[in-house]
């Protein structure tokens, strides 16, 4: 198949992110209703639909999450008459977490019942962030382009972040993934924090997401707390914080008695695991020591808790 050729739906947005790092963006002809980056893809027809309604407390948001899991129901449907007319050469999805994204039994069910068996699906399955690089290396081979130059630079802003900071000091952090049940942020997260120069403290790298309950984050009881709910922007985040800092053991923790907790736009950054997780390491950098990383994220990547 020629470069021409391709017709590439992305069905997850650190998919599209990767497929337009790549330089491969011409070519996608069709996204998730949550694939927003880079923002001429927010022009594609959409091909998902959620379940659920995402502008929720947070509570209220699990709730339902485990009422679909639980019914058999998926959080995403596909739209299969918009997949049969956009006819991909290629699908990219996800098999990490069903609660993320449609899943990749869903996109195989879709592409018997649409009975275009031609079309190639690319399942992204990434729990740290050698596994990113290596999902970037596979959507490079399966669409015939380049991945080496973008991997060397992502690479190199690594290596700059981690020699700039020179740092005897390095503050325990805890990632909090999400507010009600508390959750704290597994996979890729604490590898982002090590490289920013912090100590992660409840997360396992590698490892999923897990519940946590007040006396583990008590017993930690973290220099930082960086809040970055699941598919929350800044404002969705301050919110549920709001909702977190009314709780009695808040005010018993040493990051809220010394105002060092922040919010950060998890959807836009943490929660993708595609080529803007080194956006993530940097802004981390800026929260954990401002005295040597100015603030370019400050304001729409990150804010400070008050």
């Amino acid at each position: 198949m020629s470069r021409s050729d391709l017709r590439i739906v992305s069905l997850i947005p650190s998919g599209t992110e990767i497929v337009a790092a790549l330089g491969c963006g011409s070519h996608l002809v069709g996204r998730s209703h949550e694939c927003d980056y880079p923002e001429q893809v927010q022009t594609l027809p959409v091909c998902t639909v959620a379940n659920l309604n995402a502008e929720q407390p947070s509570r209220d948001i699990h709730n339902q999450v485990m009422e679909l899991l639980q019914s058999a129901l998926g959080i995403y449907r596909l739209d299969l008459e918009q997949l049969q007319q956009l006819k991909p050469t290629h699908i990219v999805t996800q098999a990490q977490c069903d609660v993320c994204a449609v899943s990749l039994a869903e996109v195989e069910q879709a592409l018997i019942q649409i009975t275009d068996q031609t079309t190639q699906v690319i399942s992204l399955q990434p729990s740290l962030l050698a596994h990113v690089w290596q999902d970037m290396e596979r959507v490079a081979t399966a669409l015939g382009c380049d991945s080496q130059s973008i991997l060397q630079q992502l690479q190199a802003r690594i290596k700059a972040c981690q020699q700039r900071q020179n740092i005897e000091h390095r503050p325990t952090i805890a990632c909090i993934e999400w507010t009600d049940p508390l959750m704290i942020a597994g996979n890729w997260v604490p590898e982002l924090v090590n490289l920013a120069g912090g100590d992660p403290c409840l997360g396992t790298i590698g490892q999923h997401s897990s519940w946590l309950t007040w006396e583990q984050l008590l017993a930690a009881n973290p220099d930082m707390i960086i809040c970055m709910p699941c598919g929350f922007n800044l404002q969705q985040t301050a919110q549920a914080t709001q909702e977190l800092a009314q709780q009695p053991q808040w005010q018993q923790l040493q990051a809220v008695q010394n105002q060092q907790v922040y919010l950060t736009d998890g959807n836009q950054y943490f929660n993708r695991p595609g080529p803007r997780l080194v956006d993530s390491m940097e802004l981390l950098a800026e929260i954990f020591h401002p005295h040597i990383f100015p603030p370019r994220y400050a304001g729409h990547g990150w804010l400070k808790f008050h």
